[in-house]
């Protein structure tokens, strides 16, 4: 029945969500070559927004949160409807959103009283990586209901995990290298994200041959 078909295929969304990805990426590269005096170990992504070529962390970050956004769309409409669900979609909006929050309200510099816009910052921040972690792990649990991607769940569920754990991980362990320990997370999620996005472009392409 037509009932239990996927929506057309539609390569708007794994496009969106793969260009995003990408100039996070290119971007977070760049900004540790033009940023040296910043220490790579010890310094968190926030401390890349204040100072020289934080517009470029903010565009990215605005990037990176249209890229959740649009694979988290695309999924939504390229899975068998009883593998659908609305929830990791609104995750991934509420991530994509606190992303931008955090990219537009610096925090506050060690040295400096603390401040509302570095509260928001601080808030925006965890909610971020808390509701990217959860909408990940729910969107992998919702492929298994889908038989073209239940092969897929068997690793992306474990990794979705992993960065669900590492967040939890990464609040606890306050002696670990703050810059280390955080951009270690960011690439399981963006990771994640970019490997998705990878499998969705693939299984639309060869629909839609």
């Amino acid at each position: 029945m037509t009932a239990s078909r996927p929506s057309t295929p539609n390569l708007l969304w794994p496009r969106i969500a793969a260009t995003g990805i990408a100039c996070f990426l290119s971007a977070a590269i760049a900004l540790h070559l033009l940023r040296p005096e910043l220490d790579a170990v010890h310094s968190q992504m926030s401390l890349y927004l204040v100072g020289a070529w934080g517009s470029l962390l903010q565009g990215a970050y605005a990037a990176l949160s249209a890229a959740m956004v649009g694979l988290a769309i695309g999924l939504y409409r390229a899975l068998a409807p009883d593998a659908r669900s609305a929830a990791p979609l609104l995750l991934f909006t509420l991530g994509g959103l606190s992303l931008t929050v955090t990219a537009y309200a610096w925090m506050d510099l060690p040295g400096i009283d603390a401040s509302m816009e570095g509260l928001v910052h601080g808030i925006s921040a965890q909610g971020a990586f808390l509701f990217a972690a959860a909408g990940i792990v729910l969107q992998a649990l919702r492929f298994r209901r889908d038989p073209a991607w239940r092969d897929a769940a068997r690793w992306l569920l474990p990794w979705a995990l992993a960065c669900f754990i590492a967040i939890w991980v990464l609040a606890l362990w306050r002696e670990a290298p703050r810059g280390l320990a955080q951009k270690a997370v960011i690439a399981l999620i963006v990771g994640w994200l970019a490997t998705a996005t990878a499998l969705l472009w693939r299984r639309l392409s060869a629909a839609k041959a």
